[in-house]
């Protein structure tokens, strides 16, 4: 991706035509970047990605309160609740839950 010096905008792409060779030019002001045949590659760089930390961890559900939801992976009936507020002030609260059942801990969550 090359960006226009001038104005700043992104340069588009022009394939070869008529004996011209292809090239880059700005779409807002007569900038113009004509391109050698054969492009290297100078950088590669590998993407890591990062790992992902849970927003509710388990000892927010620890300290959570509890209530009588019933678990849709095992069919437990008491669960630990957390509200949170995800999207405008004139939406409802979303409510996560995670099951009491020692074996389940399953997590879900209602909009």
């Amino acid at each position: 991706m090359e960006f226009c010096p001038t104005c700043g905008n992104m340069l588009q792409f022009e394939l070869p035509n008529m004996g011209k060779s292809s090239r880059f030019f700005c779409p807002t002001c007569p900038y113009v970047s004509y391109l050698e045949n054969r492009v290297k590659i100078k950088r590669k760089q590998h993407l890591v990605k990062k790992e992902l930390e849970p927003i509710i961890s388990d000892d927010d559900m620890k300290n959570a309160a509890q209530t009588e939801a019933t678990c849709p992976n095992c069919a437990f009936g008491k669960a630990a609740f957390i509200q949170i507020q995800l999207r405008s002030a004139d939406e409802p609260a979303t409510t996560f839950y995670k099951c009491m059942n020692e074996n389940c801990r399953h997590n879900w969550r209602e909009d």
